[in-house]
C-alpha cells in the first residue's frame, strides 16, 4: 500500500502543477485583450486577418481556433483608437502575428515593450511612432492613410544561425523580437559566455525551481479565483 502511494505522489505533483500553470497562464495571457472595451470588428486589419486565419474573437485579440495548439493562443491584437498614452505591456500577446496600436495618442514605445515577439509580422502604428527596433528590423515599412506600417520582420541572425560580433563562441543566435536576438550556448557548453564544457547540472538548478514554481503557481491560482468570485 505504501508502495502505491509512493507512486501517485510525482503523478499527482504533476498535475496539480500543471492545473495551476494554466489556470494562471489562461487569467495573465487574456488581460491584454480587456486592455479596451469593445471587442475586434469585422471591417478592422485585425478583424480581417482573424476572418483569414480561421480564428475566434475574445475582447480586443484574436485567437487561433483549433484543437491541435494552446487554446489561448493569440494571433492577433487589436488595441486601435483606445486612448492609449502609454504601451508598456503588451507581453500576454507575445504570440502575436498583427498588432494594430493606430489612433491613439502615443508619444513614443519603448522597443522593450517587443522583445520575444517573435512571430509578430505585421504593426499598424499612429504615424509619429517609429517601427520597434527600426526600419532596419523589418522588410518593409511605410506611412499609408495616416498610419504606420511595419511589415515582415526580419531576422537579425544571419542565414547560419550564427552571430560572431554579438554572441560569444559556442553559441547561437536566435530572434528574439524587432531587433533583438537571444544567445544559446550549444551542445556540450553551457555557464557564463558559454564558456564551461559539459553536461548541465540540470537536477541541482531545476529541482529546487520546480518545487517553487508550483507553489507559486498555486498561489496565484488560488489568488485569481478569490478575485473572480469577488468580482
Amino acid at each position: 500500500m505504501r508502495a502505491g502511494c509512493c507512486q501517485l505522489k510525482p503523478a499527482v505533483v504533476i498535475f496539480i502543477f500543471n492545473l495551476c500553470f494554466y489556470a494562471s497562464y489562461q487569467l495573465t495571457e487574456l488581460q491584454v485583450c480587456s486592455l479596451c472595451n469593445g471587442t475586434v470588428l469585422n471591417g478592422t486589419a485585425v478583424g480581417q486577418f482573424c476572418t483569414s486565419s480561421a480564428g475566434r474573437t475574445d475582447g480586443r485579440c484574436c485567437l487561433r481556433n483549433d484543437n491541435t495548439s494552446t487554446p489561448e493562443y493569440i494571433i492577433g491584437l487589436d488595441l486601435s483608437n483606445c486612448s492609449l498614452a502609454h504601451v508598456e505591456d503588451l507581453q500576454g500577446a507575445s504570440t502575436a502575428l498583427m498588432i494594430d496600436l493606430s489612433l491613439n495618442p502615443i508619444v513614443s514605445i519603448n522597443d522593450s515593450v517587443f522583445r520575444g515577439f517573435i512571430e509578430l509580422n505585421y504593426m499598424i502604428l499612429p504615424p509619429n511612432i517609429l517601427c520597434p527596433g527600426g526600419n532596419a528590423s523589418w522588410e518593409k515599412v511605410e506611412v499609408k492613410e495616416g498610419n504606420r506600417l511595419c511589415q515582415g520582420q526580419r531576422n537579425v541572425c544571419n542565414q547560419t544561425g550564427q552571430m560572431s560580433l554579438n554572441c560569444p563562441e559556442n553559441s547561437l543566435c536566435a530572434p528574439y523580437g524587432p531587433g533583438f536576438f537571444e544567445c544559446s550556448c550549444t551542445d556540450n557548453y553551457h555557464g557564463y559566455k558559454c564558456l564551461r564544457e559539459g553536461g548541465f547540472p540540470a537536477v541541482q538548478v531545476f529541482g529546487p525551481l520546480g518545487a517553487s514554481t508550483v507553489l507559486i503557481s498555486i498561489l496565484l491560482w488560488v489568488t485569481q479565483r478569490r478575485k473572480a468570485k469577488s468580482v
